[in-house]
């Protein structure tokens, strides 16, 4: 069960236990859903609580009938401004409209979906494009001059092993087996295949390195936040991004429209050429036969 908390809202006092209250409810009107799509949900939800609580015109409060279509076009814009993509933002609108089904049938709390009528353009579901040598060569130059250990571990994780970014935030230290010259990773759940995989060199390295000069061996996951005991899957976007701040002028325009989930289409490509067969391929990540290609890396 996810942990619903509110300490880092800013909301008026006398507003977070009625919130809670709140949340807590919600939480469990999305019981049957896995654990990481509730906390999903949830975190998506505290987010945008937050966000109105900081509009001028509500004073610190978060009232259900401010979640109108008006009020819900402005949020997208603001992700959309924050640099968050249309992946993301399509997900973010779900998870509203799941949020008002709840204030709607289960609470009585809103009259109309505030989703409805708000339409964000298609997402185009491209075919796997590999990175050029110069693109490959800029990414690995901007890991190694950052100099951070977790960041190589989480480039290295996406680049030689083609992780999810799910598997990624997600991945526990009990599933996590590397040692200074193997490593094998259990990752990926119900809904994209779990599996346990051999790591090339590549990834084992900056693992162990980083696991291996972490001070906290106890705890559950293997990447952490500031914040969080999870670095969560926006998080490990927000890194991505960040990295791509450090190239260049000339480099940023080679790589800037590059996102995380790239690096696991450009492994899926790379180790075919190198000899891998497709059932190989579709082992390794987790992927379900889509006629001879790789139409589903994420």
């Amino acid at each position: 069960m996810s942990t619903v908390s509110l300490n880092m809202l800013p909301l008026h006092l006398n507003a977070r236990e009625e919130i809670c209250t709140l949340l807590e409810e919600y939480e469990q009107f999305l019981f049957g859903k896995s654990e990481g799509t509730t906390d999903s949900y949830l975190r998506t939800i505290r987010h945008l609580i937050g966000w109105l609580a900081l509009r001028p015109e509500n004073n610190g409060y978060f009232q259900p009938a401010q979640l109108v279509k008006a009020t819900v076009e402005l949020y997208l814009s603001h992700l959309e401004s924050e640099g968050l993509g249309l992946h993301h933002r399509a997900r973010v609108k779900s998870t509203i409209s799941n949020f008002a089904n709840f204030l709607i049938e289960e609470k009585g709390l809103l009259q109309r979906n505030p989703t409805r009528g708000i339409d964000l353009p298609p997402i185009q579901h491209a075919t796997t494009q590999q990175l050029s040598p110069d693109q490959r060569a800029i990414l690995r130059s901007l890991v190694e001059r950052k100099s951070d250990a977790r960041g190589r571990a989480l480039f290295a994780l996406g680049y030689w092993a083609g992780c999810r970014v799910s598997d990624i935030s997600w991945l526990q230290m009990s599933h996590t087996h590397v040692g200074p010259k193997v490593g094998w990773l259990h990752v990926g759940d119900k809904e994209h295949r779990a599996r346990d995989i051999d790591l090339l060199n590549g990834a084992r390295q900056p693992l162990y390195e980083y696991i291996h000069n972490s001070t906290n061996l106890r705890r559950t996951y293997v990447f952490t936040s500031q914040r969080s005991d999870r670095l969560t899957e926006e998080g490990i976007h927000y890194w991505f991004r960040t990295l791509k701040t450090l190239a260049s002028p000339t480099q940023r325009e080679m790589i800037q429209d590059l996102t995380f989930n790239d690096l696991r289409h450009d492994f899926a490509c790379r180790i075919r050429e190198s000899g891998w067969s497709l059932e190989e391929v579709r082992n390794y990540l987790g992927l379900v036969a889509q006629k001879g290609n790789f139409t589903s890396l994420w």
